[in-house]
């Protein structure tokens, strides 16, 4: 099926999804562009604070009864969504190339992984928690329960248009919640596909609701202005998210934020050199480097640097630059800006002192915004390649000679989502990641994304967490009874 059968099966024209019915929104359409060209392939009918209220309404009379849904029946519905999306693997992983532009393997690994939280999340929900006991003093018995918060506003990036989505719905519908999502303006279709499969899956009118726009300001502050929307859960910049933190602090409102990463990639004199330069492949070039977790900022022991460099600096020169759908390893930005964004950083950093040490050809006629993967080294402690989040496929590499010396320039940043070590002594490995100050420690490879395991950051790369038991109870809130409870039978 081509992209524009795909395309048009989505009916863009009713891009707004409220109460189980598709519907034109009230605001301005989306353009939704292929970054591997600049062409327009939809144009999505787009919502605004108006359509919000309405999805907020759904949300709320669709709750009373989701919530007494019991626990087996919400995981068979689950499930049920687990095992379609993977069965239109083929179709979601065109969208996600065409309106993300990343290479097609990492769009089909993305889709496995957006369905993942499906099934854990399946499993998570039949395992509710609580607890039950006799209070110190006696007299009483405390039963502590979970139940679900309500309901839930989700924003999500363009970045994982997948994943990105399932991993905030998937949880949400096992605690119980009903959801108004919306997801970011660059990629609305792969969110109205899972839309449509969660429907077939079973899930309720009025569960699961869907707004896309151009208005994120006006339909997110419609969200937090109401007092039924009880939770945010949102993934983007720090920058927005600091600005929502404001606007939740008004009705209190229970948030969980995943913001943005500037993570470390550690190598160790006495690392697997063959291993740390295939785990920073991952680490570094996964969706073009275009992730929270990319690892932003290379530091390698100065014994093994020239070794090191000759080996990643052959690797990412040998990488093919070219729209997702043709096998290409690296496809292009997300946008224009981006990529100009990337490309003055590397410019600024050459010009500050660092060497090319390896960069793959970007191959000409491309119309798209595409920017060939680059090696620096020699970047200087104070250059913006390394302090700000690159958000593209360049890797600056600095060195070190001590322990102390490498976490000390690891923690020198307000974020603190992930980071990566590389050492023979796993002991030491250990000790190197204990000490830094991120929420997620790749040890010994490349890759930390795990539903089962708990995602997220501390300092300003944001709070809570998502994935594992973990990722339900952030829907969830905590109730406790004391009951009267006489010492004695009489």
């Amino acid at each position: 099926m081509t992209t524009d059968a795909i395309v048009a099966g989505l009916d863009p024209d009713r891009g707004v999804f409220v109460g189980g019915r598709w519907r034109p929104g009230g605001g301005a359409s989306l353009d939704v562009d292929d970054p591997a060209t600049g062409s327009t392939i939809a144009t999505v009918s787009g919502g605004d604070p108006a359509d919000a209220v309405a999805a907020v309404a759904a949300a709320e009379a669709a709750l009373p009864a989701w919530r007494a849904v019991p626990p087996r029946r919400r995981a068979e519905v689950l499930r049920r969504a687990f095992e379609l999306i993977l069965a239109d693997a083929d179709r979601l992983t065109a969208l996600i190339v065409a309106e993300n532009g990343k290479a097609a393997a990492d769009a089909r690994g993305e889709v496995a992984y957006a369905a993942e939280f499906f099934r854990w999340f399946a499993e998570e929900s039949v395992r509710p928690g609580g607890s039950y006991g006799v209070s110190p003093a006696g007299g009483t018995r405390t039963i502590v329960t979970h139940r679900p918060v309500g309901v839930a506003a989700l924003v999500t990036p363009w970045n994982f248009p997948a994943a990105m989505a399932t991993r905030k719905i998937a949880p949400a519908l096992a605690a119980g919640c009903a959801v108004v999502l919306k997801p970011a303006a660059e990629t609305p279709l792969t969110a109205l596909a899972v839309a449509r499969l969660l429907a077939e899956a079973g899930v309720p009118d009025g569960v699961v609701n869907v707004v896309p726009t151009t208005d994120a300001a006006g339909v997110v502050g419609a969200w937090l202005a109401d007092r039924r929307v009880r939770k945010l859960s949102f993934t983007g910049s720090t920058s927005v998210g600091r600005l929502l933190l404001r606007q939740a602090a008004d009705r209190v409102v229970n948030t969980s934020m995943e913001l943005g990463g500037n993570a470390p990639f550690i190598i160790a004199e006495d690392a697997d050199l063959d291993a740390a330069v295939s785990g920073l492949m991952v680490a570094k070039f996964r969706g073009g480097g275009q992730t929270c977790t990319a690892a932003n900022r290379v530091y390698v022991h100065a014994g093994v640097a020239d070794a090191f460099l000759r080996e990643f600096g052959a690797r990412v020169a040998a990488l093919t630059v070219g729209p997702g759908a043709t096998g290409a390893d690296i496809g292009p930005l997300i946008s224009a800006k981006a990529a100009a964004d990337v490309t003055r950083l590397v410019e600024r950093a050459v010009a500050g002192g660092a060497t090319v040490a390896g960069r793959a050809t970007r191959p000409a006629g491309l119309t798209g915004h595409f920017v060939a993967p680059a090696v620096l080294s020699g970047v200087p402690a104070d250059s913006p390649l390394l302090g700000e989040e690159i958000f593209g496929p360049v890797a600056p590499v600095a060195t070190w000679t001590t322990d102390d010396e490498v976490v000390a320039m690891a923690n020198a940043t307000e974020y603190g989502l992930t980071g990566y070590v590389y050492a023979g002594d796993l002991r030491r490995a250990l000790r190197i990641g204990e000490a830094l100050e991120v929420g997620m420690v790749g040890v010994n490879r490349g890759l930390v994304s795990d539903p089962s395991a708990p995602f997220g950051g501390v300092k300003q790369s944001g709070l809570g967490r998502e994935g594992a038991r973990i990722g339900m109870e952030e829907f969830q809130e905590t109730q406790y009874l004391s009951v009267d409870w006489p010492d004695r039978v009489t």
